[in-house]
């Protein structure tokens, strides 16, 4: 199977299906796991400081033990959970879109890996709205057209 197609639609919705059902059997077994995550996706509430976030390594481990399992909850697109951020324990909820989890692990051992990544939002052009006759004066023929129809 070429790598592209790991990265289709059908392939991510899989994923996306099997870490919903594996974090909710982890969740159903009262299992505390790891989540190691891409955080450029991590969203979050409220958001941390600066010099907190930026020290945040591209694929970050997050323990969901203790509060932040108790505090956790998923949804057909995000792992959500309570945690505490550097030393002074600032406090946020952690929303992770499930395609951005890479692993999930179980003590030592790792119970999920995912290649996939979320969908990257496609920047939207604008698009110049203008009336049909501005639309059609624009091509100089037409306003050719135009002219002699005036005469």
């Amino acid at each position: 199977m070429p790598f592209r197609s790991l990265e289709s639609d059908n392939f991510k919705k899989i994923m996306q299906d099997h870490i919903l059902n594996t974090i909710e059997y982890l969740f159903n077994e009262h299992q505390e796991f790891g989540v190691a995550c891409e955080i450029k996706y991590v969203k979050f509430n409220p958001e941390l400081p600066h010099d907190i976030q930026n020290a945040l390594p591209e694929i970050t481990l997050f323990m969901l033990a203790n509060y932040s399992f108790e505090s956790a909850s998923i949804d057909d697109q995000f792992l959500s959970f309570e945690a505490g951020f550097g030393h002074q324990n600032i406090g946020a909820v952690v929303h992770i879109p499930l395609l951005s989890i890479k692993q999930l692990f179980v003590g030592e051992y790792p119970v999920l890996i995912n290649i996939t990544s979320p969908k990257r939002e496609k920047k939207q052009e604008k698009i110049k709205e203008i009336d049909s006759m501005s639309a059609l004066l624009n091509n100089p023929e037409n306003a050719k057209l135009l002219k002699k129809k005036k005469s």
